[in-house]
């Protein structure tokens, strides 16, 4: 099953009757489902729809989609000249030049008075609105489709990313394990001489006192359940990249650990070399995250 990232732009456009039909919609990350709308004047009607069709087609985003509609060239729709009206008017502005001498009326001033030329509102049946309206929603399933397919090719790139990842990580862990300071002989070493530090510097330290810090220091050095819980949370990023799906969440929740586990193995460290292979891992770490927010 394809990834898909939160990131993706799509465009759809159709034709009506001669009315031009332009969807744009495109989504960046977000932890659930949220749509913002521009629709134009007069097409409010539309909002339960496309808002239903995001959240059902997607897991989480937030979308961002706008509709214009509009006819190339402008209206089609023709003036159409008052002519009882214009001779009413005409006439008058004749008795005006002829009684008071007034100037005499030009063609485009009588024109331009109101009410002379009309521009005939569209007349909407329901019918012919709802033929309008099934190919805005044809229009807005090819741009909701472009954009399945524009986020499932991010998450195609998101994947190779963050196998790499995963890659770096396994790799910093299986270095960790075979540092030399984690040799039973050096650990042991280690313990010694620190066992021997606090019966210097406590002379009166009875010997189950002696022996409860001796143990504590063996445990502290120990970094085996660390190193294990690294391996095994690699194995599981791989599974769920491999799985696909909408396992955003989840690799969250596994960054998180991959985290927890880099601290304590920085805590841990008996060795300077643990202690850097700790903060690279939690550097390689911080960039999984990262990446990860931008998957569904």
């Amino acid at each position: 099953m394809n990834l898909q990232s939160m990131t993706g732009f799509a465009r759809a456009v159709a034709d009506h009757q001669g009315t031009a039909i332009a969807w744009e919609v495109k989504s960046v990350n977000g932890k659930s489902v949220e749509v913002r709308l521009r629709l134009p004047q007069g097409f409010d009607r539309l909002e339960p729809l496309v808002r239903q069709v995001v959240q059902k087609r997607f897991a989480r985003g937030n979308f961002q989609a706008t509709l214009t509609v509009g006819r190339p060239g402008g209206s089609s729709a023709q003036p159409v000249v008052n002519e009882a009206f214009l001779k009413d008017i005409a006439g008058l502005a004749k008795r005006l030049q002829d009684q008071f001498g007034a100037s005499p009326a030009s063609a485009d001033g009588l024109l331009a008075l109101r009410g002379v030329l009309e521009v005939p509102e569209a007349v909407e049946t329901e019918e012919m609105r709802g033929a309008l309206d099934a190919v805005i929603e044809r229009a807005l399933d090819e741009a909701l489709t472009g954009l399945v397919t524009a986020r499932q090719n991010e998450g195609e790139a998101l994947r190779s990313v963050l196998s790499g990842h995963l890659d770096v990580i396994e790799a910093l862990t299986l270095r960790a394990e075979a540092d030399p300071s984690r040799q039973p002989g050096v650990i042991r070493e280690k313990i010694a001489e620190q066992v021997r530090l606090l019966m210097d510097t406590a002379a009166g330290l009875d010997e189950a006192r002696l022996n409860m810090e001796a143990a504590f220091l063996a445990t502290k050095a120990d970094i085996r359940e660390e190193i294990d819980r690294l391996k095994t949370h690699v194995v599981s990023g791989r599974a769920l990249l491999a799985g696909g799906g909408a396992v955003g969440r989840k690799l969250d929740f596994l960054a998180q650990e991959f985290n927890r586990e880099s601290n304590t193995l920085c805590s841990k460290s008996n060795a300077a070399a643990v202690t850097a292979i700790g903060l690279e891992l939690k550097a390689v770490v911080d960039q999984f995250r990262e990446q990860v927010q931008n998957l569904e």
